[in-house]
């Protein structure tokens, strides 16, 4: 159902004050597939509805106001190819700031994001999206937080040498010695850990471990929809201790329990095809759009991720709870969530769920720039403590 103009209304208002800080946006790695970065093919200031989520117009029309880019790279990079394939992503984050000055300012710290808020413009944060692309070196991650990245998640859909994903076979039973040293380091330097994709065994290593606060930068709830890539209560119930935030993402397979078998079978699909699954190449959306016109998907809606969120906040409360769409970087979305234009679909469903204004502003805005400014705080305290580590993995784990 479509939520009245006056509600709407509402929760644009609401939106204007405290605009949404995103956790998770993989526009970054849509260029690399569709245009090898051409940022001309690809102009981002109009109307790009026809190949991305995600653009300014649509920015402006969603009510964000601060957006972590992803600067992902597949695991089948592996070594120094993922670390420059990774420092490719971040060079395009760089240019599209640089392109695009009146709406996207670059942003390192939580007061950078206050100050885009106060300026009117979109806040330009960067998260790294699999502990693969620092090959194995805690010196690769420092760099990586010099040129801006502020969260890093562990893993992505694979494995790596130090931390089980969620959606592997486990190796490590969680981390390793060497992938509780990267979090260390990671807390010294004020990065943000970033637990979505990880296996609960991660998780629970990682809150044991660490002095910050960590995130779920896209992910929902394990006991509304029981997919791997959701977060069990038990991990929801530490956030209040921890101080984190879980970001609850719009992926429909992950949110809608219907949606799960269907996408399973549509992989298998691309499979056929000679496809990654996750390919997003004209030719790859061209796939799976023929597959859902064969076989129409379970859709999801705003609700949907609603009772993510009501469930999240009972469980690990209002203040440890935000929004990370995943858009651009999957295939299908919900339908009144369908790109980065769709946040006040979700907000009015939540004020008519009778969520708080100050509740809202928590969820949109206020937790996102709290958990980063804690993060900051941990790394001041942790830096007069101790230097940077130079442990290397053969060292820790043999």
């Amino acid at each position: 159902m479509g939520h009245s103009a006056e509600l709407l209304a509402r929760a644009r208002a609401l939106l204007e004050a405290h605009p949404v800080a995103d956790g998770h946006n993989d526009l970054p790695w849509a260029l690399r597939e569709q245009v090898a970065y051409d940022l001309d093919r690809r102009d981002i200031a109009g109307d790009q509805s026809a190949h991305l989520h995600t653009d300014i117009p649509r920015l402006r029309a969603g009510g964000v106001g601060a957006q972590f880019w992803s600067v992902y790279v597949r695991t089948d990079l592996t070594g120094d190819a993922a670390v420059s394939a990774c420092l490719e992503q971040i060079d395009v984050v760089r240019r599209l700031a640089d392109r695009h000055p009146a709406d996207l300012r670059p942003a390192f710290t939580a007061d950078d994001m206050e100050a885009a808020r106060a300026e009117g413009r979109i806040a330009s944060l960067m998260g790294a999206e699999g502990g693969h692309s620092i090959n194995n070196s805690l010196a690769t991650l420092r760099a990586l937080y010099r040129l801006g990245v502020r969260y890093m998640t562990l893993t992505h859909n694979d494995t790596i040498d130090w931390a089980d994903s969620a959606t592997d076979t486990p190796r490590h039973d969680g981390l390793t010695r060497f992938g509780e040293e990267v979090v260390r380091e990671m807390n010294r330097l004020g990065m943000l850990v970033d637990l979505s994709h990880v296996a609960p065994a991660t998780m629970r290593d990682a809150l044991r471990v660490t002095t910050a606060p960590v995130v779920f930068s896209h992910s929902s709830a394990r006991a509304v929809c029981d997919h791997p890539r959701n977060i069990p209560d038990d991990v929801l119930e530490r956030l209040p201790v921890n101080g984190g935030v879980a970001m609850a993402t719009f992926v429909p397979k992950f949110v809608l329990p219907a949606a799960v078998a269907w996408t399973e079978a549509a992989d298998e699909n691309m499979r056929a095809h000679g496809l990654h699954p996750l390919d997003g190449s004209e030719r790859g959306l061209a796939v799976q759009r023929a597959y859902e016109e064969a076989n129409p998907r379970p859709v999801a809606t705003a609700a949907t991720v609603a009772d993510h969120l009501d469930h999240m906040r009972e469980v690990a409360g209002i203040d440890h709870i935000g929004i990370g769409g995943d858009f651009d970087g999957t295939a299908f979305t919900p339908s009144d969530l369908s790109d980065v234009s769709g946040y006040p679909h979700l907000v009015a469903e939540l004020l008519d769920r009778r969520w708080s204004e100050a509740d809202l502003a928590k969820l949109t805005w206020k937790n996102a720039v709290r958990v980063l400014r804690d993060a900051e705080a941990v790394a001041r305290h942790e830096r007069t403590r101790r230097g940077p580590s130079i442990a290397t993995i053969g060292q820790l784990d043999g």
